[in-house]
Formats: C-alpha cells, structure tokens, sequence
C-alpha cells in the first residue's frame, strides 16, 4: 500500500473530524458529506491498488523490506514467492535484520549458506492468506515444516516479534510486517 495512499486518507479523515468539530449548520454538513465522500474514494483507491502486486512485487516497493528482498534473492526463492500461493509471510523490516546478532546476517547471505537462509526465510510462511483477524492464539506451521507462535491477547504477535502493519493484501497472499526475525530452533 502506497505511503501517498495512506497520507492522503489521513488527511482526509482528519478533515472530516475538524469539519465535524466546527459546529452544525448547513456549510459544516457538506463540508462533512465532501470529506466523506473524499475519504470513501481514498478507500476504494486502496481496495484497488491491494492486491494488484504480488508478495514480491510489494516487498520491493516497500523501502523497509529491502533487507528481506535482499535475503529472498539470496536464497533463490523469488520465484516462489511470485508463485500461485496463496501464502501468508511475516515479514521483518531492515531494522529487524540488523538487530540480528553481529555477522549472522552477512554469514546467512554466502552461498553456501543458501540453504540455512533458506530454511530462516521459510520459516516466515504460511501456506494459505490468513488476514490479522483470522489469526488466533496457537501452533501455526510454517513452509519449512517448524512451527510458531500466534499470540493475539496484546496485539498480534508471532513468536517474540510484534506484528506493526497487517494485512497487507497481494495477489497471491497477505504480508505482515514484524519487528523482529523469526529464527527455527534446533
């Protein structure tokens, strides 16, 4: 989802409040019906813009997934990820990465840690498009076969990271941005 996108309907809702706030008469209704109206077709332009990319295709798009993007070419999983799907991917932004111990990055992005950095990645998928609200407290298994963690009560979380934007709709699955990368034990 673009940033203008989402700039453009916060502006147009913060109108729609200020112009509720200013009073009742008949101006402040259609300045309020305008603002509506204005806020309605930002909506539909987000509807339609969602799910026009797929989960590649945005994670390019976004600036703060450019580490991932990085890590998904490494591991030559592009062309699944561009893939029918549909899949679910947690995705950790660049500051996710670069909290990762010293050098476990760069050590993941050799070739011949292709497979290890595969594993890491996949551990970030799941088969099917499940939104933020079909999410529930519980095991979900992962691509690579491991399992994490969804904890719903404070905020969704997946395992110890905190999902920060949701439901970012592609077409071929849905992309939730987290906080932190999702490393399979043992």
């Amino acid at each position: 989802m673009s940033r203008k996108i989402l700039v453009l309907l916060a502006l147009a809702l913060t109108l729609g409040l200020v112009v509720a706030a200013c009073g009742g008469d008949d101006d402040a209704s259609d300045e309020v019906a305008a603002a509506q109206e204005t806020i309605e077709e930002a909506q539909e332009t987000i509807e339609d813009a969602q799910g026009a990319a797929d989960i590649v295709e945005t994670a390019i798009a976004t600036a703060d997934l450019a580490t991932l993007v990085t890590a998904v070419t490494a591991a030559e999983l592009v062309e699944t990820l561009k893939g029918e799907g549909p899949f679910t991917v947690f995705a950790p932004t660049n500051a996710a990465f670069e909290a990762l111990p010293e050098g476990t990055l760069g050590e993941l992005l050799l070739e011949e840690n292709k497979d290890q950095l595969a594993a890491v990645l996949t551990y970030h998928v799941v088969a099917g498009a499940v939104l933020s609200t079909d999410l529930a407290n519980g095991d979900v298994e992962t691509v690579n076969g491991k399992s994490v963690t969804i904890s719903v009560d404070d905020g969704v979380m997946v395992n110890d990271a905190n999902v920060i934007i949701a439901d970012i709709v592609t077409s071929n699955g849905v992309v939730h941005v987290i906080d932190a990368v999702l490393l399979p034990s043992g």
